[in-house]
């Protein structure tokens, strides 16, 4: 018989209002399951069991009182560490940063405006700022289908709470491929909505506006009534993931773009996999050029070091933070003001130019990672921050482009390594089009179909 986790969030949602479940069992349910399991897997920061537990109650007195509740009442939803619940500790993923917030983000008051409940905060590393997830404060995001390898990064305590059974679905945000990375490596769908989608109220765009907030979740369809509620759409996301796409012009991207790296095998062969299954539903598939190459590197770093050493941290913790924060943040302090517009002008002018070059194009397929997600004991590489920033380049090299767009973006759990582990394929659509990305990869994994497997342990 099936465990209250091993039921989408939608599934649970259903429950609760038919009266066949209490949100108040549902989140007891995970509490128990992540007192238990996340010392193993890493998922959390900071667990609020009475927190969840009110609003779980708020939750079924809603559903009692036959109130106008939305899909994903009374489920379980973690956020993110690096955002704000009011009266919870933020991080940051660091052991000398962070404070209790005095309100919610919007996002989060959203969320729990749709009656979704907050068992914790989800584990990443310090600032958001690596593809992995590891800090000082409680270790490293673990992959729950092998755990010395990483969860990847930096919504990696988002990907292994889902991938663990620890919630329903989760929260997450995406600068460079931090919702897409890790969902490719624990076997999940990772969604980047489109720039300006979900609001990042309070907080003040960094340079580049590369950051959006997004869901991670087993399904696309409980993804996309996750964004629904973060993007406060109703259902229109929800709705998308239900309906048949038209034909659609689709390219294959199997050429790295921020770094010339020798592709994982499986990884390519995943996504050309996907490519030939999209053919086999009708949609037009042809095989791209990628729009630009390496050269790009530069500009893209130089926005990345220019948006670390934006955070505002103390002149005196400075000393305390993780080698690759601190190496980040020199490097963005030593560019200029002319040096960083010029290189967010080059990053607008190559997305515009990417933009015309694909204009034909609805999407673009192409593998999420460019090799199996890294073991743990390999990570972080203190002793060398350029070499850990070059090697996280040539683990992701395609993610970042979607960010540097503003496209939507998601990495979908198609295929797997022949030792088991989960093997991502991204989808990249037009700006401003989420739900037609929504419903053609809803079309390509039922496609596919579930293989039924879950984590061994888990």
């Amino acid at each position: 018989m099936a465990q209250l986790h091993d039921l989408t969030a939608l599934e649970q949602a259903a429950a609760i209002r038919r009266g066949e479940l209490t949100s108040v069992e549902l989140t007891e349910h995970y509490l128990s399951r992540t007192e238990r399991l996340d010392l193993v897997v890493g998922a959390f920061i900071t667990t609020t069991a009475e927190l969840a537990v009110a609003q779980a109650r708020r939750a079924d007195a809603a559903v009692r009182a036959g109130a106008d509740i939305g899909p994903l009442h009374g489920t379980v939803v973690p956020v993110k560490d690096l955002h704000e619940v009011a009266g919870v500790p933020t991080s940051y993923g660091s052991r000398v940063l962070g404070s209790v917030a005095q309100a919610d983000e919007e996002s989060v008051a959203r969320m729990r405006a749709a009656g979704l409940v907050f068992t914790g905060k989800t584990n990443t590393p310090e600032l958001g700022l690596p593809s992995y997830t590891c800090n000082e404060l409680v270790g490293p995001a673990r992959c729950p289908w092998e755990l010395d390898r990483s969860a990847g990064g930096s919504s990696g305590g988002a990907a292994a709470a889902v991938a663990a059974g620890l919630a329903s679905a989760a929260h997450g945000s995406d600068g460079g491929g931090s919702l897409r990375i890790p969902a490719s490596a624990c076997g999940l769908v990772g969604f980047k909505p489109s720039r300006g989608l979900v609001s990042n109220a309070p907080r003040v765009d960094r340079p580049g506006e590369l950051v959006v907030q997004g869901p991670v979740a087993r399904t696309v369809a409980d993804a996309a009534a996750l964004l629904d509620v973060l993007a406060g759409t109703g259902v229109q996301h929800q709705q998308a993931a239900a309906r048949q796409p038209p034909p659609l012009r689709i390219g294959l991207l199997l050429q790295p773009v921020l770094a010339d790296v020798v592709v994982d095998e499986e990884c390519r062969s995943a996504a050309q996999d996907a490519a030939a299954m999209l053919a086999t539903l009708g949609h037009r598939v042809g095989e791209v050029d990628r729009p630009f190459g390496p050269e790009v590197l530069p500009q893209f770093q130089t926005i990345w070091s220019a948006l670390a050493a934006s955070i505002d941290v103390p002149a005196q913790l400075e000393p305390q933070l993780a080698p690759l924060t601190r190496w980040l943040r020199a490097e963005g302090r030593g560019v200029s003001v002319a040096a960083l517009r010029a290189a967010v002008e080059a990053v607008r002018m190559l997305a515009a130019a990417t933009t015309e070059r694909w204009a034909e194009l609805d999407a673009v397929v192409t593998p999420t990672v460019a090799e199996p997600p890294p073991l743990l004991r390999d990570l972080p590489y203190d002793a060398d921050p350029a070499a850990d920033f070059a090697a996280q380049t040539r683990f992701t090299p395609w993610t970042s482009l979607a960010n540097m767009t503003g496209a939507p973006a998601v990495s979908l759990p198609l295929s797997r390594s022949r030792s088991g582990l989960p093997i991502g394929v991204q989808l990249i659509g037009r700006q401003g089009a989420d739900a037609a990305l929504i419903a053609v990869a809803a079309q390509v994994a039922a496609a596919v179909g579930p293989d039924g497997r879950r984590p061994g342990m888990w």
